[in-house]
């Protein structure tokens, strides 16, 4: 690499060099072949007729004189052009070498590294723009580690519950009835749900989903969640209302990914709102977005758990969503799928105890993402 950094140096220089040469040649030959005739012209304009012995050494002297100045002067500008191009070769190679050391950094897995921005020319856009891909493998690294570890945590309790009864049937201390073969296979369509939800959430936050985007009104969305919602909120004894306004802007939407938000955002506020309770379904305009909304009575999110609830397998009660048998995913999935489609999700509430409010906003009219 420090060889080919030597020789970057080198061919700029010298393909400033060559320019120089170039221009020194052009200037001496343009000024040997106009010099003199213009130099006669003055003398017979000055002096008209000059005798050949005065007019002989005349034409010596000035071209003694014009060599000796184009010989100092393209000397001293040969020099001078030279040191200029050494300091411009340097220059401009300095941010390539640090790019170089810093993709070299990357490669071995040192993601934090970046390289300094300074001026706006195409080094600049282009230190720019390393920066901005370091910042990505930095993010996909992490989300790749921590999903990871998310997962063999997860996995532990299923994997270790399965294990427990297949030894105990193997030994013959746990008999095999109805109930055991039932919580088996609980066990094992929990796992089955956990690598999906993991490949479903992987695959939106790397923009992977294969959206289907059509135009779509805000009400039928709505509409057919709460539709598709209505039975188990029923059994439970939970008021699900809806409303929309009217005339709201169309949305450029996948309606099936969409639907799966508005499921999970119905299924997480049934899952925490007792019976009696109330749960409401909005579509409105908010300036330029459209924002579906879903708002319940339950037991609400802390403050300090407003952004954690997105956040792959958090849980604000552990003991609770596992007994519920939710894979602390579906948040996560949420927001992925609403920011593939160019839209957020945010979670709002006035405090514990008060219930709680997701909102999707989503671009009106917008192009396609």
């Amino acid at each position: 690499m420090r060889r080919l950094r030597r020789s970057l140096t080198a061919k700029l220089f010298a393909a400033q060099i060559l320019v120089i040469f170039a221009g020194s040649v052009t200037l001496a030959l343009v000024a040997l072949a106009l010099a003199p005739s213009l130099f006669h012209a003055h003398v017979r304009d000055a002096l008209g007729i000059v005798p050949e012995d005065v007019s002989r050494h005349l034409d010596e002297a000035f071209e003694d004189a014009v060599l000796v100045s184009l010989a100092i002067a393209i000397g001293a500008a040969a020099a001078t052009a030279a040191v200029a191009s050494a300091f411009l070769a340097v220059r401009i190679v300095r941010p390539i070498r640090g790019l170089a050391a810093a993709s070299q950094r990357i490669a071995r897995g040192a993601y934090a590294a970046r390289v300094p921005v300074g001026g706006s020319d195409e080094l600049a856009v282009l230190a720019a723009s390393f920066n901005e891909m370091a910042a990505s493998l930095e993010s996909a690294e992490g989300r790749r580690g921590e999903l990871i570890s998310d997962v063999a945590h997860e996995l532990r309790t299923p994997l270790a519950t399965i294990e427990g009864y297949v030894e105990g049937l193997r030994d013959g201390v746990v008999a095999p009835d109805a109930s055991t073969w039932t919580l088996l296979g609980t066990e094992t369509r929990r796992l089955r749900r956990l690598v999906d939800d993991l490949h479903k959430v992987s695959r939106a936050e790397a923009r992977q989903l294969d959206l289907r985007i059509v135009e779509v009104e805000p009400r039928s969305l709505v509409e057919s969640a709460v539709r598709s919602a209505a039975p188990a909120f029923e059994a439970k004894g939970v008021q699900l209302e809806r409303s929309a306004e009217q005339r709201l802007p169309s949305i450029h939407v996948d309606p099936e990914r969409l639907g799966e938000v508005l499921t999970n955002l119905l299924d997480n506020a049934l899952r925490h709102t007792s019976a009696g309770g109330r749960v409401e379904v909005r579509a409105e305009r908010r300036a330029s977005d459209v924002e579906l909304s879903v708002s319940d009575t339950g037991e609400g999110i802390a403050p300090e758990h407003l952004e954690r609830v997105f956040e792959r397998f958090f849980r604000a009660d552990p003991a609770r969503s596992r007994a519920t048998g939710g894979s602390g995913i579906g948040l996560a999935i949420a927001r992925a799928i609403v920011e593939a489609h160019g839209g957020t999700l945010q979670a709002e509430n006035d405090g514990s105890g008060r219930g709680a409010r997701f909102v999707i906003a989503l671009p009106a009219r917008a192009s396609r993402p």
